[in-house]
């Protein structure tokens, strides 16, 4: 029996992370395989959501959020920057047919230990050129994955956008590959119909956004567009689920901005389908973006779009309810007094489960030799 692992930070509820359950999940079902998730850090809240049959193993028995800060952004970055050769030993050499590091960052350093290089696989799933940030300690990072990269034989990318910038970063001579991301359509609209999302507003406009507070989301301008619209009395509220870093920060914000009555920062939602699906548009104005899934959901649940000109374009090509604005504070401010002045120009579609994932799965599978 074929032995795969799949490494990510933790099962916390994110969009690559349920990602990766999905596809752990439908790949129990349908093949006999043993399938191991190694995380970072457990007790991710998408952890309970995992097939029996998936194994998990993590370095740390903590979740990240119960962590200091000091140990979140120093103590253990570093640690498993100088062990990631003795971590790769203890918990992944040679006990898996396949290795796959399923997200960029810590946990791909990791699984570009050891030499066998045919059996390792990295997924990518953000813009490679702006994931960084900028300074000395990303321009470092940027030098350091450029030849951890090159240890893998294959690397998949979640848009063709995210491969196009790759390439103009890195040199890299391994097997690249664009696979989208595998989403469950039926379970997103039987999630959509079990809560019921009080916080919403009842005849008002309610624009909702799910994303993890970090500066790649731009929550922080989002709020500043929302107060000097409210003051010019264009009427409208702003929920955001998800949680991260920036919170602090983004609550200074809103106090500033005196908004507290329009916009909430309503904390992460193990289902945030009955937000969107009661959501009048759905908005994701992020700085940059991979090929975000959370796009793919909101368009099962047949909801208006509203997004930024970042790589997430890629997601709603066809979709006729969607605007793009520019990505710039001004252009989102510009954008939304338009839409929400006129009311009237981006169009409602209801329900329609238009997405058959088969053909990814069957792709990944072929990706990962489980047949042979």
């Amino acid at each position: 029996m074929k032995k795969i692992v799949f490494g990510i930070t933790g099962l916390t509820l994110g969009g690559a992370e349920r990602v990766l359950v999905d596809i752990a999940n439908k790949i129990c079902e349908e093949k006999e395989c043993e399938i191991t998730i190694f995380t970072i850090y457990a007790k991710g809240e998408l952890e309970k959501q995992l097939n029996d049959k998936v194994k998990l193993e993590s370095i740390y028995d903590k979740q990240y959020k119960e962590l200091t800060n000091i140990q979140k952004k120093v103590i253990i970055p570093i640690k498993i920057l100088i062990t990631k050769g003795r971590i790769y030993k203890k918990y992944i050499k040679n006990q898996y047919d396949v290795e796959v590091a399923f997200l960029e960052g810590p946990i791909t350093r990791i699984f570009a230990e050891g030499k066998e290089k045919d059996k390792k696989i990295a997924w990518i799933h953000n813009d490679i050129s702006k994931v960084y940030g900028r300074g000395i300690k990303a321009n470092i990072k940027k030098i350091l994955d450029e030849k951890i990269y090159k240890k893998f034989k294959k690397l998949i990318f979640v848009s063709r956008d995210n491969l196009e910038k790759f390439t103009k970063q890195y040199k890299n001579k391994s097997e690249k590959i664009v696979i989208y991301n595998y989403i469950d359509s039926k379970k997103i609209i039987e999630k959509s119909q079990e809560g019921q999302a009080k916080e919403l507003k009842e005849g008002e406009t309610n624009i909702v956004t799910v994303a993890r507070l970090v500066q790649q989301k731009g929550i922080d301008r989002l709020i500043r567009v929302h107060s000097k619209l409210i003051k010019e009395g264009i009427m409208h509220n702003i929920y955001v689920i998800g949680e991260g870093p920036e919170r602090e920060k983004l609550e200074g914000i809103i106090q500033e901005e005196h908004c507290q009555e329009t916009i909430k920062l309503l904390g992460a939602r193990e289902n945030p389908y009955p937000y969107i699906k009661r959501a009048s548009y759905f908005a994701l104005l992020s700085n940059y973006e991979g090929y975000p899934m959370v796009l793919l959901e909101a368009q099962i649940l047949g909801k208006r779009i509203l997004i930024t000109d970042t790589s997430a374009k890629e997601t709603i090509q066809g979709y006729q309810a969607s605007k793009i604005f520019k990505n710039t504070e001004q252009g989102i401010y510009e954008g939304l007094k338009e839409l929400l002045e006129s009311k009237s120009n981006v169009k409602y579609i209801e329900n329609i489960e238009k997405y058959d994932n088969n053909e990814i799965i069957e792709e990944i599978i072929k990706l990962l030799d489980i047949d042979k």
